[in-house]
């Protein structure tokens, strides 16, 4: 039988787990495996795309916010590893220095790992930096966007092109023999550019590639991607991975392990699990357990995004209790509603928060345009691909 998104979403109903899927509360889990961290505001870049409000301002994480999420961090790590994820701004326009100071607090963990990940756009990457990543350790990820006119939109604020700058800064990497990931953001849909995009990813000798299509978020006000031209760009990037599975690809493992989960049987056990939050502490201690993207802005109704600071709470106590906070408690409503509504649930488990705030000025609302480009456009192209003729 060939095989569709019609088709995998079926299964589901006939095997009675439907309604398991679509009622409940949505719960909020009590501890996150990851937490991003903001060790400043500034970039040195000023992509067109980007969601950022606060880019400009040089606001910089102070050691005692890193030794109170150290704290809550490390008591995490008795039950489950956790990764901290260093996450801008541009995190290495800090000084060396300055980051291992905030590094350090979290030590190797408890019964667990602490992990260290950093996105970077590499250009200032240097040996010194090279030095950090390879003490701590920190795994690395580099924020670009593809060959050639691709990488256009990550431009300096004189508006001069940062691509050399940035290939330089993967250079030094690979001279320093650090592995790092790639994480695009596309906006070009045409016939090609999921190819091309695979190729340069595989010919810089990445270990995996992330893509974030292009989307309306925080401060860019651009235009969405039509859902068409995202189900035939993940269809060719499954075909050129398939050709040449050189190296991972992010969204593809994330929906291949959804399609195995289904085929066995066993996705709708993922409706019942806690929602896994994925927290940002702010440079000044803000704590926002879900929607990450919302730091830094204010809601009519809600005020400031945020669950409280880490200075003055304890992270562990904050994680708790976060479903309390209004606005976190309207997301999980989202959440809810999304379950209820939609037969993806499974798959995407509730959408982003923070695109369904900017998309439709609420927390609770379900389908995003969001969810069509990046979750069911992908579903969709990669089962097209596993339905193409074989030579």
């Amino acid at each position: 039988m060939v095989m569709t998104l019609a088709h995998v979403t079926a299964r589901q109903v006939e095997s009675g787990d439907d309604a398991a899927t679509r009622t409940g509360r949505a719960r909020l889990a009590r501890s996150a495996s990851a937490v991003l961290m903001q060790p400043t505001t500034l970039c040195n870049l000023d992509c067109s795309y980007c969601y950022l409000p606060e880019r400009k301002a040089a606001r910089r994480m102070s050691v005692e916010v890193a030794e109170a999420v150290a704290t809550g961090v490390r008591e995490w790590s008795r039950r489950h590893p956790v990764t901290v994820a260093w996450h801008g701004g541009e995190p290495l326009a800090v000084d060396p220095a300055h980051f291992r100071s905030l590094v350090a607090p979290f030590g190797p963990g408890e019964t667990h790992s602490v992990a260290h990940k950093v996105t970077t756009n590499a250009t200032r990457v240097d040996d010194a930096w090279c030095e950090v990543f390879s003490q701590v350790p920190v795994q690395v990820t580099v924020s670009i966007d593809g060959p050639g006119a691709a990488n256009a939109s990550r431009t300096d604020r004189a508006g001069r092109p940062s691509t050399a700058r940035a290939m330089r800064g993967i250079d030094t990497l690979r001279r320093a023999g650090i592995g790092f990931n790639i994480i695009a953001v596309v906006s070009d849909l045409s016939a090609g550019a999921a190819d091309r995009l695979y190729r340069f990813a595989c010919e810089l000798g990445c270990e995996s590639l992330a893509v974030n299509l292009a989307e309306t978020k925080g401060v860019y006000a651009g235009g969405q991607l039509p859902q068409t031209g995202a189900i035939n760009f993940w269809q060719e990037l499954a075909a050129s991975w398939q050709a040449d599975p050189c190296i991972r690809i992010r969204d593809l493992d994330h929906a291949y392990t959804y399609i195995r989960e289904e085929l066995s049987g066993i996705a709708a056990q993922r409706a019942d699990r806690p929602i896994k939050p994925l927290p940002l502490v702010t440079w000044d201690g803000h704590y926002l357990p879900v929607g990450a993207e919302l730091a830094g802005f204010h809601s009519p109704h809600h005020g400031p995004f945020t669950a409280g600071n880490v200075l003055r709470t304890p992270l562990s106590v904050l994680a708790a209790r976060a479903d309390q906070v209004p606005w976190v408690a309207e997301a999980m409503a989202g959440v809810a509603n999304c379950r209820a509504q939609c037969e993806h649930f499974t798959y995407c488990r509730g959408g982003q928060v923070a695109n369904k705030y900017f998309e439709t000025g609420r927390l609770d609302a379900t389908e995003t345009a969001y969810c069509r480009t990046s979750k069911i456009s992908l579903l969709e192209g990669i089962l097209r691909h596993a339905e193409r003729p074989r030579s």
